[in-house]
């Protein structure tokens, strides 16, 4: 379930619904083409000015990942591949393992196991899956400061917006009848900033934190079954440990499939 699309969403409709029972037209909430170009476009420019263009350039694709993320490896089945790669290894050596590794799905597991299989140090082999693990949450940061950074600026545009409509409001003091509608205006750019910030880039930058979390979370659980293999532990040990980095209703159901 895509739940930060779910949220957003959701929080958009309570919001236009609040909107409604207070006899404000939503449409007129979205529609003022100065506010959100105010908004909008100042707080881009500002980011953009935060950040490398291929930063902005790629954003687009981690807001995609954000709100439809791909399925995150599946903890117990790595356990398991890992768990079986330790006692072939235990029986028949770590050399066995080479035959069985090409058909790997996880590219991570993949090059961890093949430094072990080709006699890596294992300080060596931990170096390289810590270095590719710290380079992976480099990564990540990126978008997720980017929706931050975002989300601090487009309030501060808001503000702006509306300062400048009311000086296009205040221009208009011959005309009384116009005071009414300027004012709403000019505070539709202050409503927009701060709907953009704490509705929709805000959250996607939590999210996007999770994300990472979650992945990094995964990664050393590997780096830590790779290195119990290549040290020889008991494979009902390797297990153990690493179910430590399950919930413990999956790790009820991993152990009472390993106990049948």
């Amino acid at each position: 379930m895509p739940a930060t699309l779910v949220g957003i969403v959701f929080a958009l409709v309570c919001v236009m619904v609040g909107a409604i029972t207070h006899s404000v037209d939503p449409v007129f909430l979205v529609s003022n083409v100065t506010a959100l170009l105010i908004v909008i476009g100042g707080a881009l420019g500002a980011t953009m000015a935060s950040f490398e263009f291929e930063a902005t350039t790629g954003v687009f694709k981690v807001i995609i990942r954000a709100l439809l993320p791909k399925k995150l490896p599946d903890g117990a089945a790595s356990i398991k591949i890992l768990v079986e790669f330790a006692r072939s290894a235990r029986q028949e050596g770590l050399l066995s393992l080479e035959s069985q590794i090409n058909t790997l799905e996880d590219q991570f597991m993949r090059r961890g196991l093949q430094l072990a299989i080709d006699g890596s140090d294992p300080e060596a082999v931990a170096q390289v899956m810590r270095t590719d693990i710290k380079a992976m949450k480099a990564r990540h940061k990126v978008g997720s400061d980017w929706c931050q950074a975002f989300g601090i600026f487009a309030p501060t545009f808001g503000i702006i917006g509306a300062v400048i409509g009311l000086i296009a409001t205040l221009a208009e003091l011959d005309h009384p009848e116009k005071l009414g509608a300027g004012i709403a205006a000019a505070f539709v750019a202050t409503f927009l900033g701060v709907f953009m910030a704490n509705g929709v880039m805000l959250p996607l930058s939590s999210r996007l934190k999770r994300l990472s979390f979650q992945e990094v979370q995964a990664r050393e659980m590997v780096m830590e079954g790779v290195l119990a293999i290549q040290g020889g532990q008991n494979p009902r040990v390797i297990e153990e440990t690493l179910m430590s980095y399950l919930s413990p209703a999956e790790a009820d159901v991993l152990r009472a499939a390993s106990n049948e």
